[in-house]
């Protein structure tokens, strides 16, 4: 099949995009949950006269959900197809350059902005990319960055496909002010005459949810990327005009990760969790709006009074009011309307209740509970989790999916860099070429979970028992069993050990005792001398 690659095709591409999305209706959708999400949950109405109160259950549930599939750290492991020492070593400074890459690049901090996007919105979008300016505090420079995407940005080829790697192209769509696009283009070789035509394209914002429409000096700038000759190729578009010419990134998976909430079938976007709740939000909101009404308008009682024999009422104290008649058949009555029925607060709670159970919230997910019985609250909290297995399974998916596109775009930009290797307790530095395709040697183990928690856990419980009862009596041993993250420093004073070791059996070692020499008896004299022998005779010629 044959790619676009001319900037008028990639905007058809683009525009084609849009449509599907408009179709699917996306960005309202989008908008709707956003604004529900962030408490605007009353825009549009026009009631002067009526509170809109706004009991924000949504933003709740979807914090605790957050929070419930982000309390698992991610642990990176490489493990070598064939051991060897070699082998062994290279799949450790993987792991820690790995680690050292998602701590640097702030990962496991946009995750939870993933996760965020993925509830409300239906899709969270991660996008990588490698920033050669960048310091590592070594002679090589530059290093792997990344940055939450809405996914009303990213457009798949093959909509239908939820698999980002086996889209035959995937756009990403910015919005950036012209002067920066311009400079830009400049700055990679396109004529300036070129660069000058790149103008503002307001008409588009209005497929961007989050713009506020004041801002007229912005344009749309397209990354387009795909395969060819097995590497994953990219340009950088305006609507007329090529920002980047066409490049070779050299990857060999497309440098994004996409979380849907939950899949929809023959569709690339996810449905978010709040969008089938809107519903229910919006009626807690309407009832308790009229509760307030029903209660400022009935709870405190009104003065009647006869008005052919007073002309007007006052309330204040002392003041005279005129009577005409007989005062005495000018009567005044306090009145008060009816009270407003238990039903409505019972409803009220009943659907903030029910809403929140069928979100998998329930109070003893949230902890509004007593805590009177450990086991049952923790049995309950365990079954209250449950309807997130699903979503946690697909966060895992897609954490594995970025790190092997962590793995992918080291092995291409990373290159001969400085590593710490660790042998016998001692911490060198040594150069290490990530650009010889050793990753592909080993196999990638993602840990990811609790399980990696209690696995680490027994094992320390482990070791202590076995120190304990003699069965491990070396110290060195017993911290060697130790996980790193459990004992700071522990390189160095498992070196430190040893050094005392030895110097310890170097002092209890005892010195050999000197032998007495015995001089070797003397040859004795020769009683003869010998007779030389003859010397060969002339050879006849």
């Amino acid at each position: 099949m044959k790619t676009s690659k001319k900037p008028h095709e990639i905007w058809d591409e683009y525009q084609k995009a849009i449509s599907y999305n408009r179709g699917i209706d996306l960005y309202e959708t989008v908008k709707k949950n956003e604004n529900f999400f962030i408490g605007k949950q009353w825009e549009g109405l026009n009631a002067p006269d009526l509170a809109k109160p706004v009991i924000n259950v949504l933003r709740r549930v979807v914090s605790y959900f957050i929070s419930m599939i982000v309390a698992d750290d991610i642990g990176v492991a490489f493990t070598p197809f064939i051991t060897t020492e070699e082998r062994t070593k290279k799949a450790e400074i993987w792991s820690r350059e790995v680690e050292r890459v998602m701590e640097l690049s702030e990962i496991k901090a946009k995750a939870r902005d993933v996760i965020r996007n993925a509830a409300v919105d239906g899709d969270g979008v991660l996008y990588f990319y490698f920033d050669p300016s960048a310091e590592t505090g070594q002679l090589a420079r530059g290093r792997i960055a990344c940055e939450v995407v809405d996914n009303t940005s990213v457009m798949f080829g093959n909509p239908y496909s939820s698999d980002v790697q086996k889209q035959p192209y995937i756009l990403i769509e910015m919005r950036r002010t012209v002067d920066s696009v311009r400079e830009e283009a400049i700055k990679n070789g396109v004529d300036e005459a070129d660069a000058m035509s790149i103008v503002s394209d307001r008409e588009f914002e209005m497929y961007d949810v989050c713009s506020t429409k004041t801002d007229d000096n912005l344009t749309t700038v397209i990354v387009k990327f795909w395969r060819e000759n097995g590497t994953v190729h990219a340009i950088k578009t305006t609507r007329n005009v090529i920002v980047r010419p066409e490049w070779d990134t050299g990857y060999r998976r497309y440098p994004i990760a996409v979380m849907p909430w939950e899949k929809v079938k023959n569709s690339y976007h996810g449905n978010a969790a709040i969008t089938g709740l809107i519903p229910n939000q919006i009626s807690i909101n309407q009832l308790f709006a009229m509760a307030i009404h029903s209660a400022k308008t009935n709870a405190f009682p009104k003065t009647i009074y006869d008005a052919t024999k007073i002309s007007s009422w006052t309330n204040k104290v002392g003041q005279a009011i005129g009577v005409i008649g007989n005062p005495n058949e000018a009567i005044a009555s306090a009145f008060r309307g009816a009270d407003m029925s238990n039903q409505v607060m019972t409803l009220i709670d009943k659907m903030i209740q029910y809403t929140l159970e069928f979100m998998g919230a329930s109070d003893a997910a949230l902890g509004n509970i007593n805590p009177q019985n450990t086991s049952a609250i923790i049995a309950t909290q365990k079954a209250s989790a449950m309807p997130l297995e699903l979503q946690k399974l697909a966060y895992n998916r897609f954490t594995e999916d970025y790190i092997r596109t962590i793995v992918d775009m080291m092995s291409v930009d990373y290159g001969l860099r400085e590593v710490q290797t660790e042998k016998d307790g001692a911490v060198t530095t040594e150069l290490f070429d990530f650009s010889a395709d050793s990753a592909f040697e080993l196999s990638l183990k993602v840990d990811i979970g609790s399980a990696a928690y209690w696995s680490e856990l027994m094992q320390v419980q482990t070791m202590d028992n076995l120190f304990a009862k003699g069965v491990i009596s070396d110290v060195i041993t017993y911290l060697e069993g130790i996980p790193e993250q459990y004992l700071r420093n522990k390189s160095k004073l498992i070196a430190k050990l040893k050094n005392s070791q030895n110097m310890q059996t170097a002092q209890n070692t005892p010195l050999p005792m000197a032998q007495p020499v015995t001089a070797a008896p003397l040859s004795p004299a020769p009683t003869s001398v010998p007779t030389p022998s003859p010397l060969p005779a002339p050879v006849q010629m």
